[in-house]
């Protein structure tokens, strides 16, 4: 995904979950909408540098979106991640389409948004035996203490309904699989946030033996002049701990 017109600044605070205050580097203060149901917990740093997209569209209320900020690590170094959870699916699908998913890769067209079993679930691709691949992504950008990455950030009934769909698809000899996207630099590996949400990871471990696969990808952001992120896509594959 290419972000050719970042605008950069400071977080201020976030808000009323969808608003962002933010200095932008030429002075000014503006409302971003944050484009992020969840808790944001480790990404919600005030003072870090953000990177909002700017919108022309009368029809906006806003005319910002709060789409990547820059985190410290405790080695010194600083870490982008993408807090736009809707950037996910689309950077999935690019790699989905480009096949640059060696397990996911094979014949037949990905398509979006699978309504099945009462839920919906990001992508479906048909296969010639009637048996098709269901594909659900989550957004990883917790990182906490310990150093290593979780999800969810909070707890995530829809989540733990997206695992059983997957684990009842599984039993019906499709294959059914959940993909972390996870869109934060520093994070190295997954697991499931037991501390948060242990009705989430209690039903992730007990769906994985049912047949549902989980993976995980990291993310590539390739930067510019001045540091300036500039394209974000998938990265490389990235380990499950799930015990």
């Amino acid at each position: 995904m290419h972000y050719p017109d970042l605008v950069a600044g400071t977080l201020l605070r976030r808000y009323k979950r969808f608003l962002a205050d933010v200095r932008l580097d030429d002075g000014r203060e503006v409302v971003a909408h944050c484009p992020n149901t969840g808790s944001m917990r480790a990404v919600n740093v005030p003072g870090c540098r953000v990177w909002l997209a700017p919108s022309t569209n009368p029809a906006r209320k806003l005319a910002w979106t709060w789409e990547l900020i820059e985190l410290p690590q405790p080695d010194g170094h600083m870490a982008l991640a993408s807090v736009h959870t809707g950037r996910a699916n689309r950077i999935v699908e690019e790699a989905l389409r480009a096949s640059r998913v060696d397990e996911l890769n094979g014949a037949g067209e990905w398509r979006r948004e699978a309504s099945v079993e009462g839920a919906r679930l990001d992508f479906r691709r048909p296969g010639e035996d009637g048996l098709d691949t269901f594909v659900e992504v989550k957004q990883v950008t917790l990182r906490e203490g310990d150093g290593h990455g979780y999800f969810p950030d909070a707890v995530s009934a829809r989540g733990r309904k997206h695992l059983e769909t997957l684990a009842t698809l599984a039993s019906r000899g499709h294959r059914a699989v959940l993909l972390f996207f996870v869109a934060h630099e520093g994070i190295a590996d997954v697991a499931p946030a037991a501390h948060l949400d242990p009705a989430y990871a209690e039903t992730l471990v007990r769906v994985a033996g049912q047949g549902v696969e989980v993976m995980a990808r990291g993310v590539r952001i390739a930067r510019g002049g001045d540091g300036q992120p500039l394209t974000v896509s998938m990265g490389e594959a990235l380990p499950t701990r799930l015990v």
